[in-house]
């Protein structure tokens, strides 16, 4: 493709960073005005921030006819706020999605775009290394080596929601109309070309992580249970087991009685375990496949993922 012809569009979900926000602006603009071969736009999509983040969005607009202001009527999470920017770029040759944070240096994005005008048409940013540290570090790392082992879906385990997606993937993503989204999962099942380009994931510039801790593990769960039937796998395989068990059990037992072997009588302590056992996997069972259930009726009543808020009169 001709440089020249080059559309790149910056999908940056925004929740309450109105303290980062402005270095993200000089950032951007700056990458933009080093980048001249490429028409860019940075579409950034308010997730029902309470702080400023959508006026001073909405100023920078105005100031700079290459950032955009997508603003949704509430807040309806990150993913949600990552479909809406995905839309709102669809006539670009290729989008770029990343976080508000800066954590995602956006100066690696012109390699992104090399790797893209290579042929690729997903293009994956690695993370080397990562500046978390204390618990939320150990938190990530085991929920993307669990994940790994647990997903029908190759992901690389050092990858986030920064990255690039060709037009044809974008196309393709929108295709796509589950409403508990896992972004890696949803990249990774589209398949097409695929390059990764690896980087080093930065401290926040400014301000508090948004995402609690409730929001991580919920998108922990939808990452599993919307690409792995491995926890319905392993109900089979316990109450396969547990089953067995029981059965050998029994006929020792039976065995015994009729050869006569006198054998001491079972007290409260055993049944109990027993009951109690039997009891856990059950509710665990039942909790599972609630979630697969929870996530069926979701689907079911096809609610829109996100409403975007109408644009203000102009006076």
């Amino acid at each position: 493709m001709p440089v020249s012809a080059a559309k790149i569009a910056v999908v940056i979900p925004v929740f309450n960073e109105a303290a980062v926000l402005p270095e993200l602006f000089a950032r951007l603009a700056a990458l933009f005005d080093a980048q001249p071969g490429c028409s860019w736009t940075a579409v950034l999509v308010d997730d029902g921030s309470r702080d400023d983040s959508a006026a001073l969005i909405r100023a920078q607009a105005a100031r700079d006819p290459r950032f955009e202001l997508v603003e949704l009527s509430r807040n309806f999470g990150f993913q949600a706020a990552l479909a809406a920017g995905l839309a709102a770029a669809s006539s670009a040759d290729a989008a770029v999605t990343m976080d508000a944070d800066l954590q995602d240096p956006p100066e690696v994005i012109p390699a992104l775009v090399a790797a893209w005008r290579e042929g690729a048409e997903v293009v994956r940013a690695t993370r080397r290394t990562r500046a978390e540290t204390g618990l939320r570090r150990v938190g990530f790392d085991f929920f993307h080596k669990l994940f790994g082992t647990l997903s029908d879906y190759p992901v690389e385990p050092n990858s986030g929601t920064f990255g690039l997606l060709g037009r044809h993937a974008v196309a393709a993503f929108h295709q796509l109309p589950e409403r508990n989204r896992f972004f890696p999962g949803l990249r990774a099942w589209i398949g097409f070309p695929t390059a990764d380009v690896p980087y080093d994931r930065q401290e926040r510039a400014a301000g508090q992580p948004q995402q609690t801790f409730s929001r991580l593990v919920r998108y922990a769960l939808d990452g599993v249970f919307s690409f792995s039937h491995l926890p319905l796998r392993l109900l089979t395989y316990a109450g396969v087991f547990t089953g067995f068990t029981g059965f050998c059990l029994g006929l020792y037992y039976v065995i015994k009685r009729l050869i006569a072997i006198e054998t001491a009588p079972t007290g409260f302590t055993t049944l109990a375990a027993l009951v109690l056992f039997l009891g856990g996997v059950q509710l665990i069972a039942i909790g599972v496949l609630g979630e697969y259930l929870g996530r069926v009726y979701d689907e079911v009543k096809q609610r829109p993922v996100y409403l975007v808020k109408p644009p203000r009169p102009r006076s």
